[in-house]
């Protein structure tokens, strides 16, 4: 490790990442068991990727896709929230945006059926995705 890397420092040496998943990390942490879980499945992604983005020593930046989500399910207080936005906003100036600036979402996660069988289970899927697409068009036309 050279001078200019520390563990706390994130990718490319930039502060500012590590500042922004160590907040991530606090909220975590005060949060009910089961909270990992729930942003993973939120996020589609698996629980170890939920590590990593809230592990200021990995080098994983939080992708702005999942900023807001993150927020949503978090449940970040105002001081939080404007916390990890000031530091993720300093370490990725040209990628961030304003979650409170953009459309408000939620995420809803659904229990389906599995039909033991991989194309029925995505084409279960797909029709799902397609009807929300088709209402939030709706809803912003």
């Amino acid at each position: 490790m050279s001078a200019q890397e520390s563990p706390s420092a994130g990718p490319d040496g930039h502060p500012a990442v590590a500042a922004y998943k160590a907040v991530l990390r606090e909220v975590l942490e005060k949060r009910p068991s089961g909270m990992r879980r729930r942003l993973a499945e939120a996020l589609e992604r698996n629980p170890s990727f939920v590590s990593q983005i809230a592990n200021p020593a990995y080098p994983t930046p939080i992708p702005v896709a999942h900023v807001e989500t993150i927020l949503e399910i978090c449940h970040f207080s105002a001081a939080e929230r404007a916390r990890f936005l000031a530091a993720y906003e300093e370490a990725h100036p040209r990628r961030a945006r304003r979650p409170a600036e953009a459309r408000r979402h939620r995420t809803l996660a659904l229990r389906l059926p599995d039909f033991e069988d991989a194309k029925k289970n995505k084409a279960m899927d797909d029709m799902i995705h397609d009807l929300v697409a088709r209402i939030a068009k709706l809803v912003e036309d």
